[in-house]
């Protein structure tokens, strides 16, 4: 089959062997996958992984479970051991012997076919087309922080950053009913928001602390403190970026103002499913372009641009 494969920094398109599944696994014909900031992290580095990148997809089961050939699945990342303490605990994210799609020791989604155990999948509601339902892994991240800390009525909100992640963060938040205002640079996303009646605004219209949630989706240090700058005290900081190299931050500020700093990575895929299929949280016009297979070299640079949306890849 036709993959991405990434090795040593570089990107490659080649063949390569159809995945053979283990116990428990089914194989997936993918039919579109979504190119994620992880992704361009990766390939610069920040993780050192060989291999086919991509976790965000929808293909159709060709392998498996018989009640799923044939059906349109998403799927979780993560794929655990299923007895460690963490998985016993009933975390498995966490999970001490974890591979992750496209991500650690595990070929993912940019390539005709991939595995996944196949209680990892989830079937796709008819109403959720292709191209929206590549949204679930992000949007099940966004929706993460909802399981992570209480959010509701009353409480201040800021979005700090409106790329691909933060547009999905802002659009599941104001479902909370919250005071949501989203801070950005780039005009374009930050009419996406104001047309999903999201409050927006620039660094230079920041109040300092005046918010009791700040959530850094930016994954650069200076967005990393402008959410610091802008909480109360006691005030809770929600980390949803991955960065690549070190972050240096205010710690005698955090102490002071007695802050809570919450690292916020994977999601609950069904209410995911769920917000797109009842169109809660609309996406479409997130989705930049699509690009074939044969091309994903140049939907990678389209996808590294400043202020690029989502691209999808279609492999089949």
């Amino acid at each position: 089959m036709q993959a991405l494969w990434l090795q040593d920094q570089t990107l490659s398109l080649r063949q390569i062997p159809q995945p053979e599944l283990r116990p428990g696994e089914a194989l997936v014909r993918v039919t579109r996958a979504g190119i994620c900031n992880t992704d361009l992290e990766l390939l610069a580095g920040y993780y050192p992984y060989d291999g086919v990148l991509g976790h965000e997809f929808v293909g159709r089961v060709e392998e498996g479970p018989a009640e799923l050939l044939g059906q349109r699945v998403v799927g979780e990342i993560n794929a655990v051991c299923g007895s460690c303490r963490f998985c016993r605990a009933g975390i498995p994210t966490h999970c001490a012997d974890r591979s992750v799609l496209g991500i650690v020791r595990h070929d993912g989604a940019f390539a005709q076919f991939l595995r996944l155990p196949a209680v990892n999948l989830h079937t796709v509601p008819d109403s959720v087309s292709d191209d929206v339902a590549t949204f679930t892994e992000p949007l099940a991240a966004a929706l993460e922080i909802q399981e992570q800390v209480p959010i509701g009525a009353g409480q201040r909100v800021l979005v700090v950053g409106t790329g691909k992640l933060g547009q999905l963060i802002a659009r599941s938040l104001r479902l909370t009913g919250c005071d949501l205002v989203a801070l950005g640079r780039r005009e374009q996303s930050l009419e996406l928001l104001r047309t999903q009646a999201i409050t927006t605004i620039t660094s230079d219209e920041l109040e300092d602390r005046s918010f009791d949630i700040a959530v850094e989706c930016t994954g650069n240090p200076a967005g990393f403190e402008l959410a610091r700058r802008a909480l109360v005290p006691r005030g809770t900081l929600l980390m949803k970026s991955t960065y690549h190299g070190q972050l240096t931050l205010d710690a005698a500020a955090v102490v002071v103002d007695e802050l809570t700093l919450v690292g916020s990575r994977c999601g609950p895929f069904v209410p995911a499913l769920e917000r797109l299929a009842s169109r809660e949280v609309v996406v479409e016009d997130l989705i930049e372009a699509t690009y074939d297979l044969a091309d994903i070299l140049e939907a990678f640079e389209h996808a590294a641009r400043p202020g690029a949306l989502k691209v999808l890849v279609s492999p089949n």
